[in-house]
């Protein structure tokens, strides 16, 4: 309990914190959070089908606790469109209650997470899968908008499907309001942010679009726009949900996601924010705290997971923000939207929000990271598209573990490939031609470079395994850099059949760090004797010549005990 408390007082708050809040530059970077902020998290709200009052609450709370406790001074938080993918079964299979203890439990795990420092893990994600998994996310999100930029009312719990029985339903009557509206919004998103990067076009579209549905539904137009509808125009009272305990163990396991989730974006978001600022540094288990504390003190308002966003805080960066002064304003910010203009919000047409949305996603897409990638290799290739894959048709933890899967075997298969077997010459300038001759018969050194590994071990031995018309084998270990069980298993049988042959085999420059491993897989219980291990070459080599001259000494002779 002592270990956990003193834990917990390095992750807290602390003064320094604030010691780089400018209110000039922080204000006005939290006025253009906000104004981005609005539209998605009422877009992300409505889609995770938990409701744009929902998404709203979640950026105000997750938002405020993740700006005062998190380990970034420049990250937002709030409702993202990666969690959302991951809600929306979540919601379908136990309603709204069921994502809020879902949300209360990621929020322990995140604790937990950061408790035991494993925000550092983040560094070992390969870039390819990092890359691959955010396109993934990308297709998803711009799927996922496909019933509301139609305007047709489809459900279903697979995101392929989705899409699919969108376009048939809309094929079947179609219309074009809806379909205008988000093609609108999501190209003159794209276009102008080009043009005008920060300024919060999606916000003045969003308006012009509301107006303009709004208008034509006073008139008595044709079929206008369905809205939002009726949302809080206040945050709910604190209480805990329901909790489905006959479902708990599926909620664990979807907990499980959400938090993996949540540590996944929110450490890339405030490494990609470092990477934007000068002199930021994030803290990686602060940040988990912040996310956990943001994702217990969310559901508990009736907000959804949250976790870092990547664009929003990409707006903070660019809009001069100094401290988490800004991140605490956009939260205030949109408080006060909640509490004053809420029955306005509520008339933004679905298909407005779904514009907004597809934009996001074509944005998330980013051709100058893909392209050299795709082009570096053909493992880091495969890895990226491999990701990108899984994440659409499977659920997002899994198309992580895939990507790491892929990673890992074109890591291993590369460094499989820098082992080798070489054979090397003996120093032999002292000995006459005859004498060199019988050597050079019956005595082969060869040098073990590289890492000696499962992936590499067989392959590796193989050569060394079919030796033939020698005496003594000399095995240099000294450029071995790497050696595990597998690797040690196959080097003792490799060397217990050239004994067993009447090969004799010379051990020379072992590393101590590999003498543990060797001694415990049986490496020198298979050399004739126990004194055929050499700290040189050289002394080796002198021990080889007397095998090879059939000249009678004692095991030990030359060698170091």
């Amino acid at each position: 309990m002592t270990t956990v408390l003193a834990r917990l007082r390095q992750l807290a708050p602390r003064r320094a914190d604030w010691a780089q809040a400018d209110l000039r530059h922080d204000l006005t970077a939290g006025v253009m959070v906000a104004l981005v902020a609005l539209p998605l998290a009422l877009g992300f709200g409505v889609s995770s089908g938990v409701g744009a009052g929902a998404g709203i609450v979640t950026a105000v709370v997750a938002g405020a606790v993740a700006a005062v406790f998190g380990g970034s001074h420049v990250q937002v938080s709030g409702p993202t469109g990666a969690m959302t993918v991951v809600l929306i079964p979540i919601v379908a299979a136990h309603g709204a209650d069921g994502v809020l203890v879902v949300g209360l439990l990621a929020g322990l795990m995140l604790l937990a997470l950061a408790l035991t420092g494993a925000g550092r893990a983040i560094r070992y994600v390969p870039v390819p899968v990092i890359e691959g998994f955010t396109a993934g996310i990308a297709v998803i999100i711009a799927l996922q908008q496909l019933p509301a930029a139609l305007g047709v009312d489809v459900h279903a719990e697979r995101i392929l499907v989705l899409a699919a029985d969108a376009v048939r339903a809309w094929a079947q009557a179609p219309t074009w309001g809806a379909p205008a509206t988000a093609l609108g919004v999501a190209a003159l998103i794209v276009v102008l942010a080009r043009v005008r990067a920060g300024f919060p076009v999606a916000l003045v579209l969003v308006v012009a679009a509301t107006v303009a549905n709004a208008l034509l539904a006073d008139r008595g137009g044709d079929r206008p726009l369905a809205t939002i509808g009726e949302i809080p125009s206040g945050l709910p009272a604190p209480h805990l949900p329901g909790v489905p305990w006959g479902d708990l163990d599926t909620l664990v396991l979807a907990a499980v996601a959400v938090a993996a989730l949540g540590a996944l974006e929110s450490l890339l978001s405030a490494t990609v924010a470092d990477a934007m600022s000068v002199g930021q540094r994030h803290d990686p288990d602060r940040e988990l705290l912040g996310q956990g504390l943001a994702n217990l003190a969310s559901p508990l308002f009736g907000g959804i997971p949250a976790t870092a966003a990547i664009a929003r805080t990409a707006v903070n960066v660019r809009s001069g923000a100094r401290s988490r002064l800004a991140a605490l304003t956009h939260a205030v910010l949109l408080l006060a939207v909640v509490l004053v203009a809420a029955r306005w919000v509520g008339q933004i047409p679905l298909a407005a929000l779904a514009g907004v949305l597809i934009a996001t996603a074509v944005q998330m897409v980013r051709v100058s990271s893909l392209a050299p990638l795709l082009r570096a290799t053909r493992g880091d290739a495969a890895t990226l598209v491999l990701t990108a894959v899984a994440t659409v048709a499977l659920d997002l933890v899994q198309a992580v573990l895939v990507g790491l899967a892929a990673a890992g075997f074109f890591a291993l298969r590369h460094t499989a490939a820098t082992a080798r077997l070489e054979e090397v010459p003996l120093d032999e300038s002292d000995h006459h031609d005859e004498e060199r001759r019988l050597l050079d018969e019956q005595i082969v050194a060869y040098r073990l470079d590289g890492p000696l590994f499962f992936a590499a071990a067989h392959d590796f031995l193989l050569e060394l395994a079919e030796v033939s018309r020698v005496r003594v084998v000399v095995l240099r270990m000294s450029h071995l850099t790497a050696v595990d069980a597998t690797g040690a298993h196959v080097l003792a049988d490799t060397i217990g059949r050239l004994e067993q042959r009447g090969v004799t085999v010379l051990l020379s420059g072992t590393r101590p760090e590999h003498v543990a491993v060797l001694e415990q897989l049986g490496v020198h219980r298979q050399l004739a004797h126990e004194r055929h291990l050499f700290a040189t070459t050289p002394e080796a080599i002198e021990h080889a010549r007397l095998h090879a001259a059939r000249v009678a000494h004692e095991p030990g002779q030359a060698a170091r005990p």
